[in-house]
């Protein structure tokens, strides 16, 4: 980018998981991982696709929950293997808080960003301030970003875990431009999630750019939409 060409904003605030760091190829590396160190097909399970399935069945609609308030982080993380191991006609709680823990303490040490990820937050350094707001939990998102080395380009890091409220709630994005100390009308939020990281944050007056790398349809209306980000500097620009 040309250093001296001036953005239309003076900050952009990321969503993390599934926007700048693969949750999907992390997670699916950790349970695999999981279903050998715990001989998880000696103890009953089909297959590890078969696992990973209902996993993820299971984990979605508890942090669907989550995000509604109706479970809390603890039960969100004692539940989600406890319940798939239970699909299978496991009933372990030790085991249940093992794997929960395996997962916690490895996935987040996963260095699995989306590709070009890195050049274009180096081309968008010092054009303008960026941020993060996420609904990932404090400790694990922290993990996330001194691994793969995002922390230093982000000046206000908000999750929903220490703000306490969750996007799309639109005090986690009122909260967020206070912390950056910012103005929403020169602001834009980039996530992959229209309901949950867009809507809260137009609702507010954000700017809005769907990173939609699977090219799924978008019904809904957002300022822009893009499917690599190496698209990013020239949208903004």
């Amino acid at each position: 980018m040309d250093k001296k060409r001036i953005l239309k904003y003076k900050h952009i605030f990321f969503d993390l998981d599934r926007t700048l760091w693969d949750f999907e190829k992390s997670s699916h590396e950790t349970l695999l991982e999981i279903i050998d160190e715990y001989e998880l097909i000696r103890l009953g399970v089909p297959s590890k696709e078969e696992f990973i399935t209902v996993y993820l069945d299971v984990n979605e609609a508890l942090w669907d929950l989550y995000r509604k308030n109706e479970v809390s982080k603890d039960d969100l993380r004692s539940k989600r293997f406890y319940r798939t191991l239970e699909h299978f006609g496991i009933k372990n709680d030790e085991l249940a808080h093992s794997i929960g823990h395996y997962y916690v303490e490895q996935s987040p040490i996963k260095r699995n960003l989306f590709p070009n990820t890195l050049e274009m937050l180096n081309e968008l350094q010092g054009q303008c301030e960026m941020h993060i707001i996420t609904n990932g939990f404090e400790e694990v998102q922290q993990v996330k970003m001194k691994t793969c080395g995002l922390k230093h380009y982000f000046k206000a890091i908000v999750t929903s875990e220490k703000s306490g409220c969750k996007k799309p709630d639109s005090k986690i994005f009122e909260h967020a431009l206070e912390l950056a100390g910012a103005n929403a009308n020169e602001s834009l939020m980039v996530g992959d999630d229209v309901p949950v990281d867009l809507h809260g944050a137009a609702a507010v007056g954000f700017d809005t750019a769907y990173f939609n790398p699977r090219k799924r349809p978008t019904p809904e209306r957002v300022t822009f939409e893009y499917f690599d980000h190496k698209e990013l500097p020239q949208l903004v620009s």
